[in-house]
C-alpha cells in the first residue's frame, strides 16, 4: 500500500476518534473509554504491529492524548485571579504543550520510516574519484594513524581514492604564536603529522588562520583537492573495507544528490552506558536517532549531514561555497542550505564506521551542549517551518530536530512542579486525586505505548527521560545563551580517547547531590501535608508519586556522574587470523580471539610454549591480513594471561611504533563492518513497557545507593575531579 495511503488512514483514523474528545462524558465514561483505547492498542500491538494496523493504533493513542490536552485546556487550569497558581500553573501547561507538539511532530517523522535501502553496484571503469578529509585539531597521532589507515585500506578502483589529514592543530597562526610554549608544540605536532602521513601515504594539509573551525579546514580542503566526491571522517571514526562500495553507487542513480550519510556506530560506551553497565544489552543512546529517527527523516529527503561517515558531491557543495560555517553545527546549517537550493540526500542504514564516544560526564556534556547550541543558531538563523526552498515535509523534519533541543526547559520544569504543592500547598494543577488518576495514568500509558511503537527496538522505557535528565541541567543555560545572543557560541573539539584509571565522582556531580536531596525532602513534605491535611490525601499522594519518580530518576542520575574505571577503552569483536608470534626469541603459532583500536586476545597451544610469557612481556605477532601490506610484525605488551584448555589466552595491549603498525591494527579492527551490525542486532531488542518499566525501577534503586556511597565515600576523601572548561 502506498504511503501516502498509508498516512490518510492514519489521519482518517485519528479524525474519526478525536472527534469525540471535547463530549462532555462523566469520569467512569473517560475510563471505560480510554482501557478500550488502551486495550485496543496492545492487541493491535501483539497481532498487528506493522503497516496500517501500526497508524490505526497511533491514531487511537493519539486520540487519548488530545482527550487529555483537553481536559487540561479546560479543567485544570488555576484561576487567572490566583496569580501565585496561575503562572506557574501556565508555564506547566506550556511545557506539557512541547512535549506533545514533539510527540506529534515524532509522528509525522517516523510512523513509517523507510525500511533498510539497497546499495546500488559502482561501476567500476566509470567510478567517481573520491577525497577522504579527515579534520583534526587536538588528536593524539596514534589515533589519527588508526583512522587514516582505515580510510586507505577501503576498497575502491586504484587510482580513485585520495587521503587527506587536514591538521588545524598546526596552522600557521598556531605555529607562531606569540606563546612559545604553545606554537613550539604546534610546530612539533605538524612535523609529527607530516611524518604519519609520508609514511602512511597521505596528502597532509594545514591552513594559514583558524577560521570558521571545522567548517573552515573542510572548505581549505575542497579548495586544495579535485574529486567528484569528498568523505568525511572525524579523527575517531575508523571506516571498515566496504564504506566506499556501500555509498557511493547511490550518486550514479540521482544527479541531484548532494549526501549519502551511514550512522555513527561506537565501540565503547557513553558514560552512562559504561557507570550504570548497560553497554552490552540496551541499545545506545545514538541508536534510536541513526535505526529509526534518520530512516523517517529519509523518507521525506530530510536526512541530514552528521559531520562524518559520510560522501557529499563536491559539486553540490560548490554551489553554496562549500561548508556552512556560520553555526557551530556546520554539518546541519550544510544540509538545510543544500536541501533548500532543491538537492537531495540519501541515509544508508548501516554502520560502516567505528568511533569512541566520550569517556566522562564532563565531556559528553559538552559535546551535548555545542550540538544543543548549534541546533538553536539554525533554528534561528533558518527558520526551517519558513524557509524557502524547502517542501512542507521537509520543513517539519528540521523543526523537529531543532526543536527537540528545547527539552531541557519542559525537563526542569516537570522536575520542580510538584515542589510547589508539596512545599508551598500551591494548586498549579486543579484537579481531585480521581481525575488525576484517570486522565494522568491513561496519558502516561499511552505515551509509552506510542514511544514503544515508534522506538520499542531502539530506546527502552524511561531511557530517554533519563538522558535528558542528566543533560538538562548544564544544557538549559547552554541553550539560553545562544537565544539571548546566536552569535555566542564558539566550537569546541570533543575530547578523544579519554581514559578513567579510578573511581570518582564528575566534577559536575555534586548539583545532581543537592537535587537529589531536595526531592528527598519533598517526599518528607509530602508525609507531613498527608498527615495535616488528610481532606487532600488523594491530591498529596499523586504529587507525591510524581515527585518520587523524579527521585528515582535523580538517584539514577548519581550512578552515571559515579563514574566507574574504564578497563578496557573499547569493546573487543571476535577477529580469528592465524599467524606466529615471537617472544624471547622463541616463535610459536598462534590464533588471534578478538581485537579493538587498543587490543588483542591471542591464543597459544600448550604444547608450542618454550619459555612462558609472563605479565609485561613484549612480544612481536605477525597474523594474515585481509588486503595486501608490507610483511611485518606489530609489537605488542602482554597485560593478561589466562591457562584454558586449548592453550594460554594472551590479553594484549598494542605498541605501535611506525605506519605499518597502524596499518595492521587497522586490518584487524576495522576491516569486517558485519561484526558491528551483529553486536547492534544483539542489543535491539523490544523489552515492552511493563518489563522496561520494572527494569527501570531496578536500576534506579540499585544506582541511588551506589551513586550515594560515591558522593558520601569520595567526597570526603577529596577525591572530586575539578571542573574542566569543556563544559563550561
Amino acid at each position: 500500500m502506498p504511503t501516502a495511503i498509508y498516512v490518510f488512514v492514519w489521519a482518517v483514523t485519528a479524525a474519526l476518534v478525536t472527534a469525540l474528545i471535547a463530549l462532555p462524558i462523566s469520569l467512569q465514561a473517560h475510563l471505560i473509554a480510554s482501557t478500550i483505547l488502551v486495550g485496543a492498542m496492545i492487541l493491535l500491538k501483539l497481532l498487528r504491529p506493522l503497516g496500517v494496523w501500526r497508524l490505526i493504533a497511533l491514531g487511537l493513542g493519539t486520540a487519548i492524548v488530545l482527550r487529555y490536552v483537553y481536559w487540561r485546556a479546560t479543567s485544570t487550569l488555576p484561576p487567572v485571579n490566583q496569580i501565585e497558581d496561575f503562572i506557574p500553573g501556565v508555564i506547566l501547561f506550556i511545557a506539557e504543550l512541547y512535549n506533545i507538539g514533539m510527540l506529534f511532530l515524532s509522528l509525522f517523522v517516523v510512523a513509517m520510516p523507510l525500511p533498510r535501502r539497497e546499495t546500488p553496484p559502482i561501476d567500476l571503469k566509470n567510478a567517481p574519484t573520491v577525497d577522504v578529509f579527515v579534520p583534526s585539531y587536538n588528536e593524539d597521532a596514534d589515533l589519527l594513524a588508526t583512522t587514516l589507515s582505515a580510510a586507505l585500506a577501503m576498497d575502491y578502483p586504484a587510482g580513485k581514492l585520495q587521503v587527506y589529514l587536514l591538521d588545524d592543530g598546526g596552522t600557521d597562526e598556531k605555529c607562531n604564536s606569540d606563546n612559545f610554549a604553545a606554537a613550539n608544540a604546534a610546530k612539533q605536532r605538524r612535523a609529527t603529522l607530516q611524518k604519519l602521513c609520508t609514511g602512511l601515504g597521505v596528502t597532509y594539509l594545514t591552513r594559514e588562520r583558524n577560521l570558521s573551525a571545522k567548517a573552515g579546514n573542510l572548505n581549505n580542503g575542497i579548495a586544495h583537492s579535485q574529486g567528484e566526491l569528498i568523505v568525511v571522517f572525524d579523527a575517531d571514526h575508523a571506516p571498515a573495507r566496504s564504506f566506499l562500495t556501500e555509498t557511493v553507487g547511490f550518486f550514479a542513480r540521482d544527479p541531484k544528490l548532494f549526501l549519502v550519510q551511514t550512522p555513527h556506530f561506537f565501540i565503547n560506551p557513553d558514560p552512562l552506558e559504561r557507570n550504570l553497565r548497560t553497554f552490552k544489552e540496551m541499545p545506545s543512546e545514538n541508536e534510536m536517532f541513526y535505526g529509526i529517527i534518520q530512516r523517517g527523516l529519509d523518507k521525506w529527503n530530510a536526512s541530514f549531514f552528521c559531520g562524518s561517515a559520510a560522501v557529499l558531491s563536491r559539486k553540490a557543495l560548490l554551489t553554496t561555497n562549500g561548508f556552512s560555517g556560520r553555526s557551530i553545527t556546520e554539518d546541519a546549517e550544510t544540509a538545510i542550505t543544500l536541501h533548500a537550493a532543491g538537492w537531495n540526500s540519501v541515509y544508508v542504514d548501516k554502520p560502516l564506521i567505528a568511533g569512541l564516544q566520550p569517556a566522562t560526564f564532563a565531556s559528553f556534556i559538552g559535546q551535548r551542549s555545542r550540538w544543543a547550541q548549534g541546533m538553536m543558531q539554525i533554528l534561528l538563523y533558518h527558520r526551517p517551518l519558513l524557509k524557502r526552498g524547502l517542501s512542507l515535509p521537509q520543513r517539519l523534519c528540521y523543526t523537529s530536530t531543532a526543536l527537540f533541543w528545547l527539552f531541557p526547559f519542559a525537563r526542569m520544569i516537570f522536575l520542580i512542579a510538584p515542589l510547589f504543592y508539596l512545599f508551598f500547598g500551591l494548586e498549579i494543577f486543579v484537579a481531585t486525586g480521581g481525575e488525576f488518576i484517570a486522565y494522568i495514568v491513561g496519558y502516561m500509558v499511552v505515551n509509552l505505548m506510542m514511544q514503544n511503537y515508534l522506538y520499542g527496538r531502539y530506546r527502552w522505557p524511561w531511557i530517554s527521560e533519563l538522558y535528558e535528565f542528566i543533560q538538562s541541567l548544564y544544557l538549559l543555560p547552554a541553550v539560553i545563551s545562544v537565544l539571548l545572543n546566536p552569535s555566542k557560541p564558539t566550537f569546541k573539539v570533543t575530547a578523544k580517547n579519554e581514559s578513567l584509571e579510578t573511581r570518582r565522582v564528575s566534577e559536575l556531580g555534586m548539583p545532581f547531590l543537592i537535587i537529589f536531596i531536595i526531592l528527598a525532602l519533598g517526599v518528607v513534605a509530602q508525609y507531613w501535608r498527608t498527615i495535616a491535611e488528610p481532606y487532600n490525601a488523594d491530591t498529596t499522594l499523586v504529587v507525591g508519586l510524581w515527585n518520587i519518580m523524579n527521585l528515582l530518576m535523580a538517584g539514577c542520575a548519581l550512578g552515571v556522574v559515579s563514574e566507574r574505571p574504564e578497563g578496557r577503552a573499547a569493546r573487543r569483536f571476535a577477529v580469528k587470523r592465524r599467524g606466529e608470534m615471537a617472544l624471547n626469541g622463541e616463535k610459536m603459532p598462534m590464533v588471534t580471539e578478538n581485537a579493538s583500536v587498543d587490543g588483542i586476545a591471542i591464543r597459544i597451544g600448550g604444547t608450542s610454549i618454550g619459555s612462558k610469557p609472563v605479565i609485561g612481556d613484549q612480544a612481536l605477532i605477525s597474523f594474515e591480513t585481509s588486503l595486501a601490506m608490507p610483511s611485518g610484525t606489530l609489537p605488542i605488551r602482554i597485560k593478561r594471561i589466562e591457562q584454558e584448555a586449548e592453550g594460554l589466552m594472551l590479553g594484549c595491549r598494542y605498541e605501535p611504533s611506525e605506519p605499518l603498525h597502524s596499518r595492521m591494527i587497522a586490518d584487524l579492527a576495522f576491516s569486517d563492518a558485519e561484526r558491528w551490525s551483529r553486536f547492534q542486532k544483539a542489543r535491539r531488542n523490544n523489552i515492552g513497557v511493563v518489563r522496561g518499566t520494572t527494569r527501570f525501577l531496578r536500576i534506579a534503586l540499585f544506582q541511588t545507593s551506589r551513586g550515594l556511597s560515591y558522593f558520601m565515600g569520595l567526597y570526603r576523601l577529596g577525591k572530586v575531579a575539578s571542573k574542566p572548561s569543556a563544559a563550561e
